[in-house]
């Protein structure tokens, strides 16, 4: 602590001194002591002390608490330093206070009584001195003290700037541990109303007070989204000479900026307006553009903050996830830092380009910079860069390119850092299983995993190829083949072992025709293997020879032998000299009939989502898996998480390979049924919250997208995630709402209530299953819904949320993804067909139309994406105009069958659109109006 010379407290330099010159322990022990003495002596005596010297003897006191040292007493003279009205005894006595005073000591009314004075003064700096004190303690105390006069000065005419700034932040402080501070109403308006301030640096203070008041309250606070992009708006297109105070290396206020692009991500849609959202947008590539300018100057602190606004600008552009030209540019940005010679650039590149990977816009735009990846993670002298390319290699991997990206990961598996090792296996299985077309390739690629990196595959992974392999007769002996040549290896890993021991148990008679792979051979072969194997591996290689005895009865004694030599009562573990008594009398006394039926195969498993996302969920808690299969770029996966009913054992995997996944584990309609199932059900390892298309800060809730997609993250924010998983047939639905803990801590009282009336029940029957009341940390949890469609309704059920998280109760309600266009079953038709029922519904009551502007430039391919994603089938070469687009489908309601028919027309040179919808029944043309206006 340097000495302090404003005043000329010698007596404090001198002390100081002495300490540093001390050259024990005890000496310095031995001075404080004396000096302690002295000031306490000097408190006590006949002698009033004047303001210096009780600054001086605080300052004293202030210093040997900071060098670890108890002090009980002084705390009155502190208090005293308050009412003085120089400014180094004032700031002196706040420190003091600030630093040592319990929230619980007597004299806090006394400094309570002080701070309220102080606000009242007229000098700003005694105002500010007070306001930063209460924010140092920060307790509920001050919270509830000074709850109305902090609001106060904060709106008010007559506070001075400086004043407002320090009002605000001490605000924010208080509503960080005291959240009902904020009073509402027309306090809310004029909060917000700060950001049109003239002073910089009170829109910077209130900029991050309302990014808080809106994670907590975002509709209260929706008002703030206008006047941020306005804001951001004026200082992007000012140039740097026009903000001279706040601009920094060229960069004109980067860090409000930062602040700006942050508190919008907090909203999703950011604005409906849209004025404002043209705004945001050319603000957004005013950004990219200037990014792409030459820079200003050569020092890394103007780098640092033009990529800082960059940076946020992509990540609200990531967040929006709805505007396919920004996404692009950004994707192409970020492609270029990939080359940049700053370490932290390229992590950050990645990082946002494993978001970017997600989107359905931007993904094929991500796959272009694959060769470059790749050689990041092979090449990248820092580790974390390395696991960043890695995760985004894994977010791009898609059916096209998985083969290329599985083997390239491979390969670095072998000399890849230990650090990363485990996660890289999780993700290789889930990619290999995920995307596999022929599951020949996918058992290749789980056996040199384990050959590669045997210790890092954990339980879950070959417990999962065991699965797989049963399930599917077209792989059993190939996989047999393949174990059997792996076990030959000198240098063989346990858990290749127990692969091996697992699979030629079941089908080892498959490869036994070879007399280089005979009964006898794989035994031998297995048993070598067994004294280098731990307990659990042994007793799996007993089961497996006691499945030798019924596959290969030639070899009964040579394994009856074996069962001898390990029932004696020399063999040291008891449960396997147990195991092996009981095999042995089981191969001796039971008939050749009984020992068939007891060792016969292993049926098939039950069909589930793989438990190994779940590990890799666990591994990087409150985050889920980035690779995800996006409806409208991918086709649909092959039978990882189909039902039972699509294993067919005796016909190829290709039978199957197009057939849409039961997402719920739920029975599957019949084949001819499986295209009336909205597109957006094509999902295998697919982690029910994959589709992040929000920034983790704050709520992040847009029921809209699901309009067009029947899985993702439906609400996020701090403390919660929901994700959902639907699937449609005819009139009945059936939805998984995952609810994931994102905290440390359990949150109780968990209480998902549907809020629907009895009234709406007769249109839409919704059940919902009770859920546990305690969500542990980083659990989750699954709730399943039934929905029957009666007929056709216009609002959707909302679920409102309680619990409780560190004792505050929790509230909020969200719509759930269930209107009406979910019951849609597509339906082909030819232009004589479809122009002949269009006529047909020509009535006033039969059609509704509405023209609108586009919400982006024309993106034509887009609009055709959300249409076939919407439920109703897509005809082509049906309107004599080829950019208009055409649909047709068929509600399903208990009560009737509606048939639907839609037109899009775009007009490019007015950038607008207008949409038509014709159906049997006035209400449902008005409800799929107004569902898909404004939405392209």
């Amino acid at each position: 602590m340097a000495p302090v010379r404003g005043d000329g407290m010698r007596g404090l330099a001198v002390f100081i001194s002495d300490i540093r010159n001390c050259k024990s322990k005890e000496a310095e022990v031995k001075r404080i002591n004396k000096e302690l003495a002295n000031i306490r002596s000097k408190f006590k005596g006949d002698k009033t002390l004047d303001g210096y010297q009780k600054k001086k003897y605080v300052c004293k006191l202030l210093f040997i608490f900071l060098l670890g040292h108890d002090i009980d007493f002084g705390h009155m003279e502190a208090v005293n330093l308050l009412s003085s009205n120089k400014y180094s005894e004032k700031q002196i006595g706040y420190l003091f206070i600030s630093v040592l005073v319990n929230t619980n000591s007597d004299l806090i009314r006394l400094i309570i009584q002080s701070i309220k004075n102080d606000l009242q003064s007229r000098n700003p700096v005694h105002v500010n001195l007070a306001l930063q004190c209460i924010a140092n303690i920060g307790s509920r105390d001050m919270a509830e003290s000074f709850s109305n006069e902090i609001p106060k000065l904060l709106v008010s005419g007559d506070t001075m700037d400086v004043v407002k700034q320090s009002a605000a932040l001490c605000l924010l402080r208080l509503f960080r541990s005291s959240p009902d501070i904020i009073p509402g109403g027309e306090w809310t308006s004029r909060i917000i109303h700060l950001l049109n301030d003239q002073h910089m640096g009170v829109v910077t203070a209130a900029t991050s007070l309302i990014d808080a008041l809106v994670k907590r309250n975002p509709d209260e606070y929706k008002g703030c989204v206008n006047l941020a992009v306005s804001r951001l708006s004026r200082i992007v297109t000012a140039s740097y000479t026009d903000l001279q105070d706040y601009t920094y290396y060229f960069v004109p206020a980067p860090w409000l900026s930062v602040k700006l692009l942050r508190l919008l991500q907090n909203y999703n849609p950011v604005t409906e307006e849209a004025g404002v959202r043209a705004r945001l947008n050319e603000t957004l590539e005013t950004i990219l553009n200037k990014a792409q300018e030459p820079p200003k100057s050569k020092k890394v602190q103007h780098s640092n903050a033009k990529n800082a606004v960059l940076f946020e600008a992509i990540n609200l552009i990531i967040h929006s996830d709805s505007e396919p030209n920004l996404l692009v540019r950004a994707c192409n940005q970020l492609g270029q830092f990939l080359s940049n010679r700053e370490t932290n650039l390229r992590y950050l590149a990645l990082e946002s380009m494993c978001h970017l990977a997600t989107s359905e816009f931007s993904h094929e735009e991500v796959k272009k910079h694959q060769e470059v990846v790749i050689l990041s993670m092979k090449m990248e002298k820092d580790v974390s860069v390395r696991q960043m390319a890695v995760d985004l290699l894994y977010a791009m991997c898609d059916r096209g390119n998985a083969e290329e990206i599985v083997q390239e990961m491979l390969n670095y598996l072998e000399t890849a850092d230990y650090s990363i090792r485990e996660e890289m296996v999780l993700k290789v299985a889930i990619l290999a299983e995920k995307y596999a077309t022929d599951y020949t390739w996918y058992v290749d690629v789980i056996l040199n995993l384990i050959r590669i990196a045997g210790d890092y595959v954990s339980e879950e992974v070959w417990y999962r190829v065991i699965q797989i392999v049963i399930n599917r007769e077209e792989v059993q002996g190939y996989a047999a083949k393949t174990v059997f040549e792996a076990l030959q290896a000198p240098a063989c890993h346990e858990n290749m072992v127990k692969v091996g021991g697992y699979i030629l148990g079941e089908f080892g008679n498959l490869i036994a025709g070879d007399s280089r792979s005979a009964p006898l051979v794989q035994f031998k072969l297995l048993h070598s293997k067994y004294h280098l194997c731990s307990p659990m591996t042994r007793a799996l290689l007993l089961s497996t020879y006691i499945k030798f005895i019924n596959l290969f009865p030639e070899i009964r004694t040579n394994i009856q032998e074996v069962f001898r030599q390990h029932s004696n009562l020399r063999s040291a573990d008891a449960e396997l000299q147990q195991r092996a008594s009981e095999y042995l009398q089981l191969s001796i006394v039971a008939s050749t009939d009984v020992l068939a039926t007891v060792l016969e195969e292993m049926p098939s498993f039950p069909e589930r989502e793989s438990s190994i996302l779940a590990v890799l969920k666990k591994k990087k808690p409150g985050r889920v898996p980035e690779n995800e299969i996006r409806e409208s770029k991918s086709p649909a996966p092959t039978s990882i998480t189909q039902n039972n009913a699509h294993v067919n054992h005796n016909n190829k995997l290709n039978s199957n390979a197009n057939a849409n996944a039961d997402l719920l584990g739920l029975s599957t309609p019949p084949a001819n049924n499986i295209n009336n199932m909205n597109n957006s059900n094509n999902s295998t390892l697919l982690d029910v919250l994959g589709d992040i298309y929000g920034n983790n800060n704050g709520a992040v809730y847009n029921t809209k997208k699901f309009l067009f997609k029947n899985n993702g993250v439906l609400f996020e924010n701090e403390m919660l995630q929901i994700g959902v998983k639907s699937e449609f047939r005819q009139n009945l639905g059936r939805l998984g709402l995952f609810y994931g803990n994102k905290t440390q801590v359990p949150l109780t009282n968990f209480n998902p209530v549907l809020q629907w009336s009895a009234e709406d029940t007769l249109k839409l029957n919704v059940q919902m299953k009770a859920v546990e009341p305690t969500l542990e940390a980083g659990a989750q949890i699954q709730q399943l819904l039934t929905a029957e469609c009666i007929e056709d309704y216009a609002d959707s059920p909302t679920i409102e949320i309680s619990f409780r998280y560190n004792g505050t109760q929790q509230k909020f309600s969200i719509i759930l993804p269930l209107t009406v266009n979910k019951f849609f079953e597509p339906t082909e038709m030819n232009a004589e067909s479809f122009f002949a029922r269009w006529k047909n519904l020509s009535g006033e009551q039969q059609r509704s139309q509405k023209v609108f502007k586009a919400a982006q430039p024309l993106d034509l391919p887009g609009a055709r994406n959300k249409l076939m994603g919407f439920g109703m089938q897509l005809l082509d070469q049906v309107d004599p105009n080829p950019d208009n687009m055409v649909c047709a489908g068929i509600i399903h309601t208990q009560s009737q069958q509606v048939g639907c028919l839609l037109r899009l027309e775009p007009n490019k040179q007015a950038q607008m659109f207008r949409l038509t919808v014709r159906a049997s029944k006035e209400t449902v043309t008005r409800e799929i109006c107004d569902l898909l206006s404004d939405q392209f």
